[in-house]
């Protein structure tokens, strides 16, 4: 399977063989999965006090008073240190040894991002995504080495603007920072934002920068791929460039 190959201007330079990956067996479930046990890395243990409403002078003053046997603060009737009484502790608090992490399978998560990389070459699901195609020279779209050499954020939407992406950038701007309906905004998620074109590099010399003011693009170097870059949200299919770089490492990596 081959692809064409476009320079910073939007011309189609020459084509390159894409890796036998492009080709794997798209499985959402998988991608789904792994994306999910990938977010849970990022929650922090959280829990209460071991202490917190046993700190009371208190015990059961016994039977025969015509009162219940639960714990009394000394010189008072008032009852304490039990999950019904005021100021006492909790029945069932969260604990911090709680184990949230999930863990998969090496080769289970290698499938997953293999999975994703092949969606990325399918336009009905990009499509599926919301993503704006319309214009798109090629999916896959792999672009010539220099896009790793930009360094100004000018030159990148100079390119996208050649290359049929700028249109879905603008989609994302609409959404960008769009504030959330929710008790998520008392919860530190008080913004949400669209996810656009994700550029894929090698090395990425200077458009890691340049590229970090446009809204809903994101640069990974190849080495650092996950589902949570190429599936957000546990979705596949997510509008991807490629330099020629990262494609003929992936090959090599992969095939080698």
């Amino acid at each position: 399977m081959k692809a064409g190959v476009y320079s910073l201007e939007g011309e189609k330079i020459g084509e390159v063989e894409l890796p036998a990956v492009f080709q794997a067996k798209i499985r959402e479930d998988i991608i789904r999965r792994v994306f999910t046990a990938q977010q849970t890395a990022k929650k922090q243990p959280k829990g209460t006090d071991p202490l917190a409403g046993n700190r009371r002078v208190a015990f059961s003053l016994g039977t025969g008073r015509g009162l219940s046997r639960v714990p009394r603060i000394q010189g008072s009737l008032r009852a304490a240190k039990i999950s019904s009484a005021v100021g006492g502790r909790k029945a069932h608090p969260p604990r911090a040894e709680k184990k949230i992490r999930e863990r998969v399978n090496k080769k289970e998560r290698k499938k997953a991002t293999f999975s994703s990389i092949a969606a990325t070459a399918h336009k009905t699901l990009v499509e599926k995504r919301g993503h704006i195609v319309n214009g798109v020279k090629e999916i896959p779209l792999i672009v010539s080495n220099e896009i790793e050499e930009i360094n100004k954020t000018s030159e990148v939407r100079e390119a996208f603007i050649k290359l049929g992406l700028w249109g879905d950038v603008e989609r994302c701007r609409k959404r960008w920072r769009k504030e959330r309906a929710g008790k998520g905004k008392t919860r530190g998620r008080k913004r949400k934002g669209a996810k656009g074109p994700l550029i894929i590099v090698k090395e990425g010399k200077g458009i890691r920068k340049a590229a970090r003011c446009l809204p809903g693009v994101d640069v990974r170097k190849i080495r650092e791929l996950s589902c949570e870059d190429l599936a957000p949200g546990g979705h596949p299919g997510r509008l991807t460039v490629w330099s020629k770089l990262a494609i003929e490492w992936l090959k090599e990596t992969v095939e080698g």
